[in-house]
């Protein structure tokens, strides 16, 4: 499952609703926004959030706020009746302090609870299991870091989740978006360290297999990043690259092998562009082919003239293949997210 997160600091304009809708037809299904409302107008709030849950429900989709019990009783609620939020679309609370082990159990058997992840102990968690805890609405959701150098450390972040998944809860963590940023510092909001400057596509692909809920930290998606996610909705993964050399412009989607190579990406449909006859390549622009290189093979390789690849791993240059571009630094996670059969597509520039 995959969401967005939006922020009540600002309205919630007609052409916000909208893009909104365009997110839910590619496939994200749930909303976040915080509720840690500071000293503004908590009437503003208020009905933001209402406008916010009728959105959610127009959607169907899910709508998570994160909440303290000042900001609960800002919006006339209580943990007692915080359930009725419900009524507003709000269909999960993460909650983190200000709470009892009771009054996160009560909670879970009437909406999904979120517990923060990373510092929830087994003792705490063994107690709200005695107070009846309902574990099939509980997930465990991380943080996202502003500050840069202070995401989580990826080993520990497995171990973590490893362990959480044994207790029975499902697992949520951010990745950063690119388009507009959250302040006070603008520098992204991952969980984890080693996404904070990769693509925000890529950052999902490294941990859909790993957690079972992604959610964009930041209020905003490029137009690329949005393409790339509307792509893989039809099962193509879209790479960006750079160009080293003159390249035509292609929409053409290419397969890897169902073979798979162990050092490259090898397309299905590039072979005939080399057969005799059709121009084969002549050899040029020989060079290193480091991880995310893009590579025709020249007519020097016989019948594997204009056999297109991209390298998985570091390789040596060679006279039989020509290097076009190479796929640019943020998305280059992705060349090892293409499998046998996958569908992929490059983006020039």
């Amino acid at each position: 499952m995959k969401g967005l997160s939006v922020y009540l600091s600002e309205p919630l304009t007609p052409q916000f609703e909208e893009w909104i809708g365009r997110m839910r037809e590619i496939g994200f299904t749930s909303l976040f926004t915080s509720l840690h409302i500071p000293e503004d107008d908590p009437s503003v709030y208020t009905e933001r959030l209402r406008q916010l849950g009728a959105v959610a429900k127009q959607y169907e989709m899910e709508l998570f706020a994160d909440i303290a019990p000042t900001s609960l009783a800002a919006l006339g609620k209580t943990w007692d009746d915080a359930h009725t939020l419900l009524e507003w679309g709000v269909t999960g609370l993460r909650v983190d302090y200000g709470v009892t082990p009771r009054q996160v159990a009560d909670l879970s058997k009437r909406m999904t609870v979120a517990l923060n992840a990373s510092t929830i102990s087994a003792e705490e968690l063994e107690e709200m299991k005695r107070e009846g805890l309902d574990t099939n609405n509980v997930e465990a959701w991380h943080n996202f870091y502003p500050r840069p150098e202070t995401g989580l450390d990826r080993t520990w972040f497995e171990e973590k989740n490893a362990w959480l998944k044994r207790q029975g809860l499902s697992v949520q963590a951010f990745i950063p978006g690119d388009g507009t940023l959250r302040g006070p510092l603008y520098e992204r909001l991952p969980t984890l360290e080693d996404h904070r400057h990769l693509s925000p596509f890529a950052c999902l692909i490294d941990l859909a297999s790993t957690v079972d809920r992604i959610l964009v930290g930041d209020p905003g998606l490029s137009e690329a990043a949005v393409a790339q996610f509307a792509a893989y909705a039809e099962g193509v993964v879209v790479l960006h690259a750079e160009a080293d050399v003159a390249v035509l412009a292609s929409a053409d989607v290419h397969t890897n092998r169902m073979d798979p190579a162990r050092d490259v990406v090898r397309s299905v449909e590039s072979r005939s562009y080399g057969r005799p006859g059709d121009g084969a390549l002549v050899p040029s622009h020989s060079a290193a082919r480091p991880l995310g290189t893009i590579t025709i093979d020249n007519v020097d390789y016989g019948r594997y003239a204009g056999e297109m690849q991209v390298t998985k791993v570091d390789l040596q240059a060679d006279a039989r293949v020509n290097v076009i571009g190479r796929v640019i630094e943020r998305d280059r996670p992705l060349v090892q997210a293409i499998g046998p059969g996958t569908k992929f597509r490059i983006e020039w520039s």
